[in-house]
């Protein structure tokens, strides 16, 4: 039995238990590069921004630059880490090749590929024109296919990647309101899916996150669309009474946290797994 001078300390025992936490909870992202498409706003901001305080160097990229500049300052601040905002419209083949090689030419190489360009397309099918059926498909599944295919080659050479695609329940849960999105999005789903067993021997991990409804700048959109007499407030209140099992919208920060995860060496062994993030949202298996 130990004498009670052997014994450590209150003090002790307290900050090695602290210590041992911070070590569960560190998600070891130091060094790892990444690229979060649509990062300027939003869900793709809160992403970017949880990778980059979990010691990852982060690069966004947007088609408003200016967006883009002031959501780098926000991050950032004075620090020194790496963040780099490129502009791009990752809807143009081109401009996507031009993408990856400015991220590689910063950082050297890249680890993880966040798929979250993408917006919702209100509209039934009878209000739906073939342009914006074309505009939807070009933002949402053709993104995804031409950034992982440019960053495939890359991550192999690597070792190794996590590619994480940002989708939402109505592409499990169709929403006649929103015929573009739950059509597209299922097709997004089904393209992680996959392509999943494909990369496995490469090990490079590729996971969708399905999101509810999170407040994020497009709903005012989707209010002008709906009810533009209504304040915005009262209309996402309202919609999350009726619809949300939780009562409330998410904030992207709760979706960011997951991505973050799915990112670390703690998801090495998920891959082809389809996580929701919709306050309960879903009436599927």
């Amino acid at each position: 039995m130990q004498s009670t001078s052997e014994l450590p300390s209150q003090g002790t025992f307290a900050s090695d238990l602290v210590k041992k936490w911070t070590e569960i909870m560190q998600l070891d992202l130091a060094d790892r590069n990444a690229l979060v498409t649509g990062g300027s706003r939003g869900i793709g901001y809160a992403i970017a921004k949880e990778l980059w305080l979990e010691g990852a160097n982060v690069a966004i990229c947007g088609r408003d630059e200016v967006a883009l500049n002031e959501a780098v300052s926000q991050i950032q601040g004075k620090q020194s880490q790496n963040i780099l905002a490129l502009k791009a419209d990752v809807t143009d083949e081109t401009a996507i090749c031009t993408l990856i090689n400015q991220t590689l030419t910063a950082f050297g190489s890249l680890d993880i590929l966040i798929n979250n360009a993408g917006r919702a397309q209100p509209g039934n099918f009878e209000t739906l024109t073939d342009e914006m059926w074309r505009k939807d498909i070009e933002l949402k599944l053709f993104s995804m296919i031409r950034c992982s295919r440019a960053v495939i080659p890359h991550m192999r050479e690597r070792g190794g990647g996590r590619i994480i695609n940002i989708n939402a329940i109505h592409g499990k849960m169709p929403d006649p309101a929103f015929m573009a999105t739950s059509t597209n999005r299922a097709a997004c789903m089904a393209f992680t899916k996959a392509l999943s067993p494909e990369l496995a021997s490469s090990n490079i991990l590729v996971n969708t996150v399905n999101v509810g409804y999170v407040r994020t700048p497009q709903w005012e959109n989707i209010r002008l669309h709906r009810s533009p007499n209504t304040p915005m407030d009262k209309f996402l209140q309202d919609l999350a009474k009726r619809e949300v099992p939780l009562g409330r919208f998410g904030q992207p920060e709760e979706v960011a946290g997951i991505v973050a995860f799915l990112a670390s060496k703690k998801a090495s062994y998920i891959t082809g797994a389809s996580i929701d993030v919709s306050g309960g949202m879903g009436n599927y298996l």
